[in-house]
């Protein structure tokens, strides 16, 4: 089973930087946090408190002072949807940019989300609502079934875990995607504090066609930065894996602009799940194809 990793890490210069669920049960007295996660919990206070004081983590979608063009739109598909953000080197994942296929899911999208004990309940309701919304909202910008589930029939994952469940979690990954590789299992066990949240999609052998994703989600974060990782990782998942720092108005940009899915990435999902395109094809075999898509969507918009 192939493993495709994609990060959301902190933007410099805020700071030197995919068998079934089990039923969930009512969540015991939360206990006190650890150290390690009280610190991991402040840290991102800072960050958050930093990245809105300088009118970053937009939730408006982008407007007026962030105009885009055919041309714009092509380009950023081409550098996130059949780009890599990360390479497999010396048995880990490095950072680099490199050309890719186009990936997708083929089948219908059915996400769970699975907390730790220690996620407050309240908490979990704010999270179980924001992704149901969100599964709705990419379902229609894809035009691609996409849907809240539980069970067997679950094969997206979304975690929600403090520092110390997430160390804790490898037995239960191998669980919710059978063959998962050590490495995969090790880079989320191993999670850098420079490091917000993260998602593998995984397909089978060598085909460009995804069947399970894992995405994982630090439960320390302040609410609009936790919203945040559930919007790009999630999206990312669906195999618009790369990001871009010409893409604006967009989350696929570690400027940490905007903090939610934009119009701009809306018709990037919607290029990406066209018929038109199918998975495996390179850069230059789908360029073409989604410059004419581009067109077609917004024409000659600036």
């Amino acid at each position: 089973m192939a493993g495709l990793l994609t990060a959301c890490e902190t933007a410099a210069p805020v700071s030197a930087p995919v068998p079934p669920t089990r039923p969930e049960r009512a969540a015991p007295a939360v206990a006190a946090p650890s150290p390690a996660s009280a610190a991991m919990r402040a840290r991102l206070a800072r960050v958050e408190a930093t990245l809105l004081s300088r009118g970053l983590m937009r939730s408006d979608g982008g407007g007026p002072d962030t105009p885009f063009n055919d041309r714009q739109l092509a380009e950023n598909f081409i550098r996130i949807a059949l780009y890599d953000e990360y390479v497999m080197r010396n048995g880990t994942f490095v950072a680099q940019n490199t050309a890719s296929r186009l990936r997708r899911w083929e089948q219908p999208v059915r996400i769970a989300v699975e907390f730790g004990v220690a996620v407050p309940e309240a908490q979990r309701a704010a999270d179980r609502a924001s992704l149901q919304a969100y599964a709705a909202q990419l379902s229609r910008a894809s035009d691609h079934p996409i849907s809240m589930a539980s069970g067997a029939s679950a094969n997206y994952h979304v975690l929600i875990l403090n520092e110390d469940e997430r160390r804790g979690y490898g037995s239960r990954l191998a669980q919710l995607v059978p063959g998962i590789d050590p490495v995969s299992i090790a880079t989320i066990l191993d999670l850098p504090a420079s490091t917000f949240c993260v998602v593998f999609a995984f397909s089978q052998g060598q085909s460009s066609t995804y069947t399970r994703a894992v995405a994982v989600i630090r439960a320390e974060h302040p609410d609009r930065m936790r919203l945040s990782c559930i919007h790009e990782e999630v999206a990312q998942g669906l195999g618009l894996a790369n990001d871009s720092p010409s893409a604006r108005p967009s989350i696929f940009n570690d400027d940490e602009e905007f903090a939610l899915l934009t119009r701009h990435d809306e018709l990037l999902l919607k290029m990406l799940y066209d018929k038109r395109l199918r998975p495996g094809m390179t850069p230059q075999e789908a360029r073409p194809i989604v410059e004419t898509m581009a067109y077609e969507l917004i024409g000659g918009e600036s």
